[in-house]
């Protein structure tokens, strides 16, 4: 662009063709004079994208490859912008470049000089008017809300059954086709398959008792759904058609989300309360009460909490006085009540093959209480005696889970957040918890979940963040050499956010570590726009040009780079803001701060940029005199 201006300013001067030679000094001119900003404006947008780098985690893992890709790409245009465009344009470029604009750009040109007049003319006043903007933006910010990653459209949902501890597993079996069954004939158009994991594998990678189930189902097209048109409707009808089955709890997730969040934290819902303690009955009475609390929570879904007590569990404790009077050895009476299980006594073999060799009393006696405390028991003077006459014979109610962590007992309460973001929901259910739960000493409460990996991620923004921002700030300063105009050059990544945080207020999305990053690259686009404006401005002023009549000049020049850099960015960022595809979720909040963002940097660079530049070179010249 700088070299068709320049070709076509030096022909309507000299009024002919230019040679050969007075081309290529045009062409090296020009790029000499646009090569330091390019140079310079580039090393600051690879240098935005550092704080994607430190992220860790699995933003980490998604973000990063795009912030690489970016900056190689940026490093291929700079090569290609310094080397071979001076090339390209000498030798391809009209050699008769049109001295009359095309309709299009004069008429451009002509309308954004006439705004361009009224809004220096009124500086102040458009300035005041921008301030209180960004106080409404800042203000809007608040009500954004926050969530770590929005959450994805897999395809697919599950359903996490927990039963009461012990039950069998026939009963498990039947109790989940039932529910297949159900789901099938409530929502056929919507369910594809359905399928069950009952217990663990033999390769115990995710041990799970009997009495919990993963109910999986496979999603039709969403084109093809008549009783929901999103998929958290459709969560939220599937739970409510599974609230009327007597003895279980469900909790509803899907396969990627529900596996990811229980690596992470050990929890399968979006938010877990881990409580610490020692005592069993007090671990789940306080358990308890949080899930109370949070049922009340607006926005709480599936809240449950762990259940670690109700496994089913036979208690023989001998009674050694009875024993002393019977005359029958303790040891005798333990052989008994091992059988219950499998003791191995020896081996048997088979050719090369050996087997183990167990005892195990009849089925009825390991399975009834009542017939196992009947079994008769020798004594040293012959007499057989039951064994509830030696030994007191019960059924107890014991841990089904035992879970530590840092050595310390625990259970959990895992709530999903549905119609609501997670920051302020974990606000209010801290606040909630905090007055209403009282923890006794030694007892702990921490929260987890997604909520935990948002919040490490915004710390680490907020030290990364303002270190990049400073060493940009030294790069400008080392490109300009003059502090304020680097300070002017800054204000554009405020009032850029403006179209960033209004787009994610009109689209109902809230603040995610997806969102952040398309901020950062916002900055990167406003402050590059803002250094080559002030860079055009500078070279006319340098040339003798009037400050008064350098600004507008130097805006006008820059006009249709910058409405160029606007639009490639809107459109390449238009698809992903506004795609329904599987994994769209993700995308959508960069794309929609960057489209937002780059129609305010635009009018930044268009009006506010020069208004200031005016105002403050102004007032430096008014104090000099």
């Amino acid at each position: 662009e700088a070299n068709l201006r320049r070709l076509t300013e030096r022909q309507r001067r000299l009024d002919r063709q230019l040679t050969a030679a007075e081309r290529l000094d045009v062409v090296l001119a020009s790029s000499r004079e646009v090569v330091r900003p390019i140079v310079f404006g580039m090393g600051i947008i690879a240098l935005v994208f550092l704080p994607v780098l430190t992220l860790q985690g699995i933003e980490g893992k998604m973000f990063k490859p795009m912030a690489w890709t970016f900056i190689f790409a940026l490093l291929g245009a700079l090569l290609t912008a310094v080397f071979l465009s001076p090339i390209l344009s000498y030798y391809f470029l009209p050699k008769r470049p049109k001295l009359h604009e095309r309709k299009l750009d004069g008429w451009l040109k002509r309308c954004y000089e006439r705004l361009l007049v009224a809004v220096l003319r009124w500086r102040r006043l458009f300035l005041a008017t921008v301030m209180l903007v960004l106080v409404a933006t800042l203000l809007l910010t608040f009500r954004l809300g926050g969530e770590f990653l929005p959450r994805l459209s897999e395809g697919s949902l599950v359903v996490n059954v927990v039963r009461l501890a012990g039950v069998s597993i026939e009963e498990s079996i039947a109790y989940n086709t039932q529910i297949e069954k159900l789901l099938q004939s409530e929502f056929p158009d919507e369910i594809r398959t359905v399928w069950s994991r009952l217990g663990s594998a033999e390769v115990a990678t995710d041990p799970m008792g009997t009495e919990l189930t993963d109910i999986f189902m496979a999603l039709h097209p969403r084109q093809q759904w008549t009783k929901a048109e999103e998929q958290a409707e459709l969560a939220g009808k599937i739970e409510a058609a599974l609230q009327g089955l007597p003895g279980i709890r469900s909790v509803i997730s899907q396969p990627i989300e529900m596996r990811i969040n229980e690596m992470l934290s050990g929890i399968r819902g979006d938010v877990g309360i881990k409580i610490y303690g020692e005592n069993f009955a007090q671990l789940v009475a306080l358990g308890e009460q949080v899930e109370q609390v949070l049922k009340e929570v607006p926005g709480a879904a599936d809240v449950a909490v762990e259940q670690i007590i109700g496994q089913p569990t036979l208690q023989v404790e001998v009674d050694r006085q009875a024993l002393a009077r019977y005359g029958v050895a303790a040891r005798e009476v333990l052989d008994v009540v091992a059988a219950v299980g499998t003791p191995r006594v020896g081996e048997v073999y088979e050719g090369e093959r050996s087997f183990p060799l167990v005892l195990r009393l009849p089925d009825a006696q390991r399975r009834d209480p009542r017939v196992l405390a009947e079994t008769l028991i020798s004594t040293r003077s012959g007499a057989l005696l039951p064994l509830e006459s030696l030994a007191t014979v019960r059924q107890v109610d014991r841990p089904s889970t035992i879970n530590r962590e840092w050595s310390k007992r625990l259970i959990k309460v895992q709530v999903n957040v549905r119609e609501r973001d997670i920051a302020s929901f974990v606000a209010e259910a801290r606040t909630r918890v905090a007055d209403q739960v009282r923890l006794p000493e030694g007892y702990l409460l921490e929260w987890g979940g997604q909520f935990e990996n948002l919040e490490r991620s915004q710390q680490r923004l907020m030290l990364v963040v303002p270190l990049t921002l400073l060493l940009i700030f030294i790069l400008l300063y080392f490109s300009l050499k003059r502090l304020g105009d680097v300070l002017i050059i800054y204000t554009g990544i405020p009032l850029a956010a403006i179209g960033g945080v209004l787009a994610l207020y009109l689209r109902d999305i809230p603040f995610s570590v997806s969102a952040a990053v398309g901020f950062i690259a916002l900055s990167g686009i406003a402050v590059l726009n803002g250094q080559m404006l002030v860079s055009a401005i500078r070279n006319l002023l340098a040339e003798g040009v009037p400050l008064a009549e350098a600004v507008p000049a130097a805006a006008k020049q820059r006009l249709v780079p910058v409405l160029a850099t606007a639009i490639t960015d809107a459109v390449g960022f238009w698809p992903m803001a506004v795609s329904l595809g599987m994994g769209a979720e993700v995308q959508r909040p960069l794309a929609t701060v960057v489209v937002g963002g780059v129609l305010t940097s635009t009018l930044l660079t268009l009006f506010v940029l020069p208004s200031l530049y005016l105002f403050f070179s102004k007032e430096e010249s008014t104090k000099n005199s």
